[in-house]
């Protein structure tokens, strides 16, 4: 089979591998469509550590062509949960699967989607239905993330919430908010273009970021802060304003990844304000049907946050665009042929 082999850093090659052979308990499915990430960017880069050779890639959708799992049979259009876990471990037992430590992301740990075919095992295929097309489909694998992090906080109708960051994730956080009745709810970054583009999708008011939007959402809570800040950039400053953000006895909902070991936030407004700290990592086998039936319905628009689809040979070029600085790019979908 055709693949996008990293063999080192920076270094992709388009390369004919052998064709996975699942075992038993696995299914192989054809790979139509993926997304990448900032977490497909940091392996190329070397930021994040793999075994060499490996094939990128954990946001995917296709055909199931060998196997069955979860009632699916051959022919099937499928979404893939990319998230393993032992199902044996103290974390596991719990319920906590996305946290097991002896778990494994398909693309970081295993070879990945960024091929014809990949193979997993049985559990870890959900139905897509006719109503999502296979272009929007990898982003569910985004939007299940989104969900577990609010599903820990859990947001109640009336509720303000301020989504800090606007790019896909927080694009979805932001309509996820309003289909549970939150209100306001208030997007907020620097960027013109995304603002508008989260104002069609549903956000009650936009702010560029800075003090401007510390002094609009002090009045829009009448002096009160938010009941919930989201944080999705992963940025220490934007960290520090979410705190400044939230009202006495908040919730801050820290949803972005930082590698940082030191920053400077305002330690102290953690005691004076009596803040909840959330952290949310990858989603549960659970979150799948939930998401994708919102999806389905019409309730999450995954379609609209699509800015460029690309072919897969030329992943270098959709990588590059994804480490840009271009300020009208949002979701990077890679086609398959198939």
């Amino acid at each position: 089979m055709e693949a996008m082999v990293l063999r080192a850093p920076r270094e992709l090659q388009r390369e004919i591998v052998a064709r996975p052979l699942p075992s038993a308990d696995e299914v192989l499915v054809r790979v139509h469509h993926s997304g990448i990430c900032g977490t497909d960017l940091k392996i190329y880069n070397g930021g994040i550590p793999v075994r060499y050779p490996r094939i990128m890639g954990h946001e995917m959708c296709g055909e199931l062509v060998e196997g069955e799992g979860n009632g699916l049979r051959p022919g099937d259009r499928v979404m893939i949960d990319p998230v393993g876990y032992c199902n044996v471990c103290p974390c596991c037992r719990a319920g906590h699967t996305n946290v097991c430590p002896h778990g494994l992301l398909l693309g970081r740990d295993a070879d990945g989607g960024f091929a014809e075919y990949v193979k997993v095992p049985g559990r870890w295929i959900f139905p897509l239905p006719a109503a999502i097309s296979s272009r929007e489909a990898p982003i569910i694998q985004v939007a299940t993330t989104c969900l577990h992090a609010q599903r820990r906080v859990g947001i109640f109708p009336g509720q303000s919430v301020v989504i800090m960051g606007l790019g896909v994730s927080g694009q979805i956080e932001m309509q996820l908010a309003k289909a549970r009745g939150a209100n306001p709810v208030i997007g907020v970054t620097r960027s013109t273009w995304k603002r508008k583009l989260a104002e069609k999708l549903g956000a009650d008011v936009t702010l560029p970021s800075g003090e401007e939007a510390e002094r609009a959402i002090e009045e829009i809570t009448h002096g009160q802060g938010a009941d919930l800040v989201i944080e999705t950039t992963g940025k220490p400053a934007a960290m520090a304003s979410a705190v400044h953000l939230a009202r006495r006895a908040g919730t801050v909902l820290l949803f972005g990844i930082s590698t940082m070991t030191e920053a400077h936030l305002p330690f102290y407004q953690f005691y004076f304000k009596e803040l909840t700290l959330v952290n949310a990592r990858a989603a549960k086998s659970e979150d799948y049907p939930v998401t994708i039936d919102l999806v389905a319905r019409g309730v999450l628009n995954l379609k609209d946050l699509i800015t460029h689809v690309v072919p897969l040979p030329e992943l270098a070029a959709a990588l590059a665009l994804l480490d840009s600085d271009s300020d009208e790019r949002m979701k990077v979908i890679l086609t398959h042929a198939c």
